[in-house]
């Protein structure tokens, strides 16, 4: 059986309404990528050096990354000489499943839900970029489980800009959830301690803690999260239980060097991919899990609340290279 009929198969007992969301989301992504893949092959009757360089440029310019490009690529030819394969579409198959290998082969289970704990309040902490959709995610996550019937608490620890506290309250409000706020300036760790412990009198399921997107001095970030950190475990033992990196897919590798960067300043649990819908580079995903170790736990499909949905790798790969057409 070919990979991308494994892949369909894989597929075809899931969600509906799921797998409709990754083929709209990654519309874009499968017209830069799979639709390239096959118009290559139809110019090729056999492989050769020449069509191995053209798939590596339409991986690099998916976004995955020249390391894992070349890795990928390799993988690729090595396959296919073992299999005495020289056929374009059955090299493309093999390709597929290299980069679903490349994925997957990363050591530890993958997961995306958040894991709750079973004694009081289990922690999020968010951080990002400003401008990456960090403060929209915070409602897409807290409608998620508000929905699952926990009880939110948002914690708006983005003291220095205005806009974010005032954005994170009127998503609190439609949401029906109470907020933690502290003034302009306010120091974010005096604001997680209010937040843990209104946390605890509420018995909250999840507290989700926005924090400060400056990635302007790296030690003044990693200070700042080490002191929120420090404050928020001293009240909510082994908390926070999870820190999330908000990265928008349009930014590019531009959004791995981000990711690289706070990685450098603070332990991450997850990745949530923003905006997917308005990129054509979908190999973002897995350059990010490539070059951090870190899992893709959710991924943003669309601009309604309903619209983040679980990391699903076949998913994944179903909406990149397949696609609508050929259900």
């Amino acid at each position: 059986m070919g990979f991308l009929k494994f892949i369909k198969e894989k597929v075809f007992g899931k969600s509906t309404s799921q797998k409709e969301k990754y083929i709209a989301g990654l519309d874009k992504s499968k017209k830069n990528f799979s639709d390239r893949l096959k118009a290559l092959s139809s110019r090729y009757n056999k492989v050769n050096e020449e069509y191995f360089e053209e798939l590596l440029e339409i991986l690099i310019e998916a976004d995955v990354g020249i390391r894992l490009c070349d890795e990928i690529i390799d993988a690729t030819k090595k396959e296919a000489m073992t299999q005495n394969q020289d056929d374009p579409s059955q090299i493309n198959e093999i390709l597929v499943d290299k980069m679903f290998v490349s994925y997957a082969s990363q050591g530890e289970d993958i997961k995306t839900e958040i894991e709750f704990v079973n004694n009081g309040p289990t922690v999020l902490l968010v951080v990002g970029v400003n401008g990456v959709g960090k403060t929209t995610t915070i409602a897409k996550l807290a409608y998620r489980y508000i929905k699952k019937g926990k009880k939110v608490l948002l914690v708006a620890g983005d003291t220095f800009r205005a806009g974010a506290t005032e954005q994170l309250t009127v998503w609190a409000s439609r949401l029906g959830c109470e907020i933690i706020v502290g003034k302009e300036n306010q120091d974010p760790a005096s604001v997680c301690y209010d937040g843990m412990i209104k946390g605890k009198q509420i018995n909250a399921d999840l507290i989700i803690v926005d924090t400060a997107g400056r990635l302007q001095n790296k030690l003044n970030l990693m200070n700042e999260l080490a002191k929120m950190k420090k404050v928020i475990s001293k009240e909510i033992e082994n908390a926070p239980h999870e820190v999330f990196l908000v990265i928008d897919a349009t930014t590019g590798q531009n959004g791995v060097i981000q990711a690289k960067a706070f990685k450098e300043c603070t332990t991450l649990s997850g990745i949530v991919i923003t905006k997917m819908d308005g990129t054509s580079k979908g190999g973002i995903i897995l350059s990010i899990r490539d070059e951090l170790g870190v899992p893709v736990r959710f991924i943003g499909l669309g601009e309604k609340m309903d619209d983040l949905e679980e990391f699903d790798l076949d998913q994944y790969l179903y909406g990149l290279c397949i696609g609508k057409e050929e259900q």
